[in-house]
């Protein structure tokens, strides 16, 4: 995949953006239809543009349509779209106080609680990035790792390679789960003995594990897990920086899909047992 940058596509993250671009006041606000019709064609989006299919909108109605359309039909498209939406608006002096394109201090900090509760951090002056997870640490770990898991099981790609920690989102679970139960973890262990050690730290069986008499079919999906999690891990591209496509070039687009979607159900499942779901 192309190096772009992204951003998370919700429900929440929808109507917040699209109130950046409330057009409800008297007097013109930049950006104008034409720089949203630009930046929406340039993302391949227009498909799910109202007002390219001939109706007559809003800029407020024409970004949530386009948005709720591309996450029905395009998410990864869609949450680069979100990004550019940032940087446009950003670039028109929407974020300064002072500029006549300001959108105003609700509408900002809204977006700043919508993108925080999905891992990204939307600064004062609008700079959208990922939360440097390196930086956190117990709870406030457990819950960026789990935006990153929900992202994960609907397939966006971006969240199986984690900006700024140089792992994948399995191996950062595995790192965070031994962490919080033992207190340290080793940087230099290998994915399988990190995630086995992360096993151990969960109470849950790996593959190591004998089965035995009477045990329940729960146990034949932990160890199925384990060795799924480390196939998908072998899949990585080891020379990788955390940005473009995180996977072999031998891995087609829907092998990579189906990887990203294993990783956000594995992850979800460890994080469950570690916040104490049975």
């Amino acid at each position: 995949m192309e190096n772009q940058h992204t951003a998370p596509l919700t429900d929440a993250v929808i109507v917040a953006v699209s109130q950046l671009v409330d057009d409800s006041q008297t007097e013109r606000r930049d950006p104008s239809h034409y720089d949203l019709e630009s930046l929406i064609e340039r993302h391949g989006l227009i498909s799910g543009d109202p007002k390219s299919q001939g109706q007559t909108v809003g800029k407020t109605k024409r970004i949530r349509a386009t948005l709720n359309w591309a996450y029905s039909n395009n998410e990864e498209a869609g949450g680069r779209l979100v990004y550019g939406i940032i940087s446009l608006i950003r670039g028109h002096g929407g974020f300064r106080g002072t500029s006549p394109n300001f959108v105003g201090r609700d509408a900002i900090r809204n977006c700043i609680d919508v993108f925080d509760a999905e891992g990204f951090e939307l600064s004062e002056d609008g700079q959208l990035r990922p939360k440097v997870l390196d930086s956190l640490s117990g709870a406030a770990l457990t819950d960026a790792l789990k935006a990153y898991v929900r992202r994960a099981t609907r397939g966006a790609e971006d969240a199986a390679l984690l900006t700024g920690t140089g792992k994948d989102l399995l191996e950062a679970i595995a790192a965070h789960i031994v962490q919080q139960k033992f207190g340290s973890y080793s940087t230099q262990s290998n994915f399988p003995t990190l995630l086995g050690q992360a096993y151990a730290a969960l109470g849950i069986v790996t593959p190591h594990d004998q089965p035995q008499a009477g045990e329940g079919p729960e146990k034949r999906v932990e160890r199925a897990m384990f060795e799924l999690a480390c196939s998908v891990n072998s899949l990585r591209n080891k020379q990788g920086t955390g940005h473009g496509r995180p996977w072999l070039s031998t891995v087609s687009d829907s092998q990579a899909r189906m990887a990203v979607e294993s990783m956000g159900v594995i992850g979800e499942r460890l994080l469950d047992i570690l916040g104490g779901s049975k």
